[in-house]
């Protein structure tokens, strides 16, 4: 896996994380256990009933056993959604935290 990682290096990322968050920014790092470092890092936030919230979170470290899954985002694409009429259920965690 980490070969796939270093073509997404200097782009993108959207991480869905193990208890269902959406992290979402430029893929600055990782190492063997999949830790990822993200710049300008945001959270996004689904809703049924409002927009996306989008909450920053600056440079920010994802510890590899809470990545349930890593993509490329296309950025101009991304840049035309209009997060504030999506509407979507939250992710259920896959696992509860301990």
């Amino acid at each position: 896996m980490t070969s796939t990682l270093e073509s997404y290096m200097n782009r993108m990322v959207n991480v869905v994380t193990g208890d269902g968050r959406i992290i979402v920014g430029l893929l600055k790092g990782f190492d063997q256990l999949i830790n990822l470092v993200i710049e300008d890092a945001h959270e996004r936030s689904y809703s049924e009933t409002e927009g996306v919230l989008t909450t920053p979170l600056g440079l920010y470290i994802i510890r590899g056993e809470n990545v349930a899954i890593i993509g490329e985002i296309d950025e101009e694409l991304d840049k035309r959604v209009d997060l504030e009429n999506v509407k979507a259920a939250p992710l259920a965690p896959i696992w509860i935290p301990q």
